[in-house]
């Protein structure tokens, strides 16, 4: 397996897409990728074009098998199980890692699927006559104190309960897999229809719904599931495996020493986004998350890319073997924190995020070692960052040399695009970060 060159191109153009590098759109779904993608995608997601460049950039085919080691809501897979091409997916999140298996099953049958909505949603609206009994009989098992003031008004909740409840009601064992259908489309229901929220660059509250029409949009979803399970249908059986897994600490068992062609994936970011909060409704609303305990156990199985994840214990910079780069980085923060007189504990945390992230990152390319053949390709989507006091901290970069010093080869770093900074207004790269495992 081998990189094709990229092709020149102006140095305001992107050298994947052909945009302007400031144009939003190159992270935006083309219409001929809505199929399955559409069904939940994260805020925060890579777009399947990128995906398939790189498929096609290491000349990846059926007989490969590519990983995506930080899967998230499961944007490489698909686009693997639409090329036909065997992939593993590794996600931390349960919420996630439900996303992302379920985006992956496609053995159900659309109309069978259609079948069983119209009886949960008829359930749903008798239900919703007694939405106070059920509203109140529900929270007990949904812990509202652990969302966003405000994230979801009083009557969508209600209605989002009584969709809920008819769910669990409706399906048995024998139809697991059309229960996980309706789940997802609730879980995008929940926060495109039913919510408050808006998203970017944190997610927040935005002008309050009293009502929206949640069970109607819900079908709708399902309707749009349907049709795409029976687009797919020729590629149902394309193998694609999801394990919820600590990426740091890749299990023996869960792959064979080296079989992994390819990787194609994009971990968090080292800023401030927290992203267990921006997916909390839908974590909590489906029983992912039931306390603060459960969520931070969830929390310690990441990357450590932001304040509210760091923790006393955390020993990832132990990781980073005399790796001058980040040291001077996290010293560069904590002295222009003391200048400015900086004395919150988030602020305190801002250096040793910068080392618990990079030595993250290390720990898991370490631990990929042994799983890749030799001349596998790699590509790590990653972006630059300001949020600590303003200092960039030059992701891809950084990330190439901590690779290096564990025997990779850097191939290039390709430009995806810019972005422009909240803080600052300067514009940030996003980056591909191309590796080569040279291997025995």
């Amino acid at each position: 397996m081998k990189c094709v060159k990229l092709p020149e191109l102006p140095e305001d153009m992107n050298p994947i897409t052909g945009d302007a590098l400031g144009n939003t759109i190159a992270n935006r779904l083309k219409r001929e990728d809505l199929p399955v993608h559409q069904w939940y995608r994260f805020v925060l997601s890579y777009p399947p074009h990128l995906v398939r460049h790189y498929l096609q950039q290491f000349a990846v085919d059926k007989s490969d098998l590519v990983l995506d080691p930080f899967c998230g809501t499961g944007t490489t897979l698909v686009e693997c199980k639409k090329h036909a091409i065997p992939s593993i997916g590794f996600e931390a999140l349960p919420l996630t890692h439900f996303v992302s298996s379920t985006k992956t099953n496609w053995r159900g049958n659309g109309s069978t699927l259609l079948r069983h909505a119209d009886q949960v949603a008829h359930e749903a609206y008798k239900l919703n006559r007694d939405s106070a009994r059920l509203s109140q009989q529900r929270t007990r098992t949904i812990e509202t104190s652990l969302l966003l003031k405000n994230s979801i008004s009083n009557r969508p909740f209600e209605k989002s309960v009584a969709l809920l409840e008819s769910i669990a009601n409706h399906f048995g064992t024998e139809h697991w897999e059309y229960e996980q259908y309706a789940k997802l489309a609730l879980a995008t229901t929940l926060v495109q229809d039913a919510s408050n929220l808006h998203f970017g660059p944190e997610v927040g509250v935005r002008q309050i719904k009293e009502d929206a029409p949640v069970i109607e949009k819900w079908l709708e979803r399902v309707k749009q599931f349907s049709d795409d399970l029976d687009l797919v249908s020729s590629k149902r059986d394309v193998t694609s495996d999801v394990l919820n897994v600590d990426a740091r600490a890749i299990d023996g068992a869960c792959l064979q020493q080296h079989s992994v062609d390819a990787v194609i994936t994009s971990p968090p970011y080292p800023n401030e986004k927290d992203y267990s909060r921006i997916t909390r409704l839908e974590s909590v609303f489906l029983g992912y998350v039931r306390d603060k305990h459960q969520l931070r156990n969830q929390k310690k199985q990441l990357v450590r890319s932001n304040t509210r994840g760091v923790y006393r214990a955390d020993d990832d910079h132990l990781a980073l073997v005399r790796n001058g780069v980040v040291e001077e980085l996290a010293r560069s923060i904590e002295e222009k924190r003391i200048k400015l007189n900086k004395t919150s504990g988030f602020e305190k945390n801002y250096a040793s995020v910068v080392r618990q992230y990079f030595g993250g990152m290390s720990r898991h390319l370490h631990s990929l070692t042994g799983y890749l053949k030799p001349g596998a390709s790699l590509a790590y989507v990653v972006g630059d960052q300001a949020s600590y006091f303003q200092i960039m901290i030059r992701t891809g970069a950084i990330l190439a040399h901590v690779a290096q010093q564990l025997g990779y080869e850097h191939v290039r770093t390709d430009l995806f695009r810019t972005r422009t900074a909240t803080a600052t207004g300067e514009q940030l790269r996003e980056e591909v970060v191309i590796l080569r495992w040279p291997g025995n």
